[in-house]
């Protein structure tokens, strides 16, 4: 009998340890919301916008050298446009040249007695963070780092970055400039982003100038008789001691680091077709920035999938249709125009609805729709609406998407007759139901 119970006795225990330690392992970064030691950080899908994960978004900090971004953008811009081309040559600046000769700066060696092409300016700048060939740059495109950094205050605005400003092209203090610190901007000043405008930024990049990610991802540049790598380890580099930080995907987007700033990372991969975007600030290494970009694009790759909430021609239910007055058919059908399809977590499918918002200068006193309707007349939008918990909204700021909300066909406007049939009608329908109101009130 004792044998018994100490056999039932150790079953127990071991049931109640598994159970214990079954329970009380801790949830992996897939599975529970990111823990990240940077400071200010994001998580964004390139094509929609959807914020899939922040910590502290809206603080502006130094970028450090992802002010760059802002650079490459306005420079291609000016090739889109044809102010220049990859061929056009400039020669080097005194400034400039005195920012290559420093090795704090980033600097590549650049010479005096040569003209260089703007291509061979980009790249540098791109790939390892160039501060001298930047400013060459700015000076190319504006006449002065001053006027482009007006440029870049100007465009931050048009793309609508929010906390923002910058003091020069390269992402340096100013103070590091010494005399040379453009013009209008504070001696002592530093560029200033946040999160949230540093991944708005890089979206307008990679989706305006996606050729920016062909330069990016290049793991090694030819400059002056001698090799660089790539300053973004998250790349293949083969034959370098770096395979552990490389990402499936990655091809891009700009590294940074001072004093101040300390290790901050713009990073962008795509795999099978969805392509994301993430932004680290003040991290504390060289390999902290990377290793938590890694485990923001694991969470947003295996967290989410693109599917489409609801298609287009999608019609709330009991509002499948709106009254019509002066109109052939006494209503219309409606619904949206486009399907909404986003980035969606794991099993929170139900957790989005739509709600409808009328244009009231479309609808008259009655709430009805005015004759005569054209087909796919925009009446109002349809707000995506989301119920679950951390709703991070847009990059673009807003807190929902909104589609149109639109007629599925036309009706015309009823012929005076009709109309005149119609008055009638609810003249004497008016008459009616006074006489029957009045008697009623007789015997009640």
């Amino acid at each position: 009998m004792k044998q018994i119970y100490s056999k039932v006795m150790m079953l127990f225990l071991v049931f109640l340890i598994a159970t214990t330690s079954f329970i009380t392992q801790p949830m992996n970064t897939q599975a529970a919301e990111l823990e990240l030691d940077a400071e200010s950080a994001i998580l964004v899908d390139a094509e929609t916008g959807k914020v899939l994960f922040a910590k502290n978004p809206d603080i502006a900090l130094p970028p450090a050298s992802m002010t760059k971004m802002m650079t490459e953008y306005l420079v291609l811009e000016a090739i889109d446009n044809g102010e220049i081309s990859w061929e056009t040559t400039t020669q080097i600046s005194d400034y400039a040249y005195s920012i290559s000769a420093n090795p704090n700066f980033s600097g590549i060696g650049l010479k005096q007695d040569k003209s260089y092409t703007v291509k061979e300016l980009y790249e540098a700048m791109a790939i390892i963070s160039d501060n001298g060939t930047t400013i060459a740059l700015a000076e190319l495109v504006a006449g002065s780092e001053g006027e482009f950094v007006k440029r870049m205050n100007q465009k931050a605005e048009e793309m609508g970055l929010t906390d923002y400003t910058f003091v020069n092209s390269t992402g340096l203090d100013n103070e590091h400039l010494g005399d040379n610190y453009p013009e209008g901007t504070d001696p002592k000043g530093v560029d200033l982003m946040s999160s949230r405008d540093a991944a708005l930024l890089a979206y307008h990049l990679v989706n305006d100038y996606p050729h920016a990610l062909d330069i990016s991802s290049q793991l090694t540049i030819e400059f002056e008789g001698h090799s660089d790598v790539n300053l973004n380890w998250m790349l293949k580099h083969d034959g370098v001691n770096l395979q552990q930080f490389y990402y499936e995907g990655m091809d891009g987007l700009k590294t940074g680091y001072t004093g101040l700033a300390g290790y901050t990372f713009t990073g962008t991969a795509e795999r099978n077709g969805r392509r994301l975007i993430t932004v680290v600030m003040r991290t504390e290494s060289k390999a902290a920035r990377f290793e938590q970009t890694a485990r923001l694009l694991d969470y947003g790759f295996s967290q989410f999938s693109e599917q489409e909430l609801f298609a287009k021609g999608y019609q709330l239910e009991d509002k499948e249709t709106i009254p019509v007055s002066k109109g052939k058919e006494d209503t219309v059908d409606v619904s949206i125009a486009e399907g909404i399809t986003l980035p969606v977590k794991s099993e929170e499918e139900e957790l989005y609805s739509i709600e409808y918002s009328f244009d009231e200068d479309k609808l008259n006193d009655d709430g009805e729709l005015i004759a005569p309707i054209e087909k796919g007349e925009k009446i109002g939008t349809a707000t995506l609406v989301y119920s679950g918990d951390n709703d991070y909204g847009y990059i673009f700021g807003a807190d929902n998407l909104t589609v149109d909300l639109v007629t599925d066909e036309a009706v015309e406007k009823a012929n005076w007759f009709m109309l005149t049939l119609g008055a009638i009608g609810d003249f004497f329908s008016g008459i009616f139901s006074s006489i029957v109101d009045t008697v009623k009130g007789w015997f009640s």
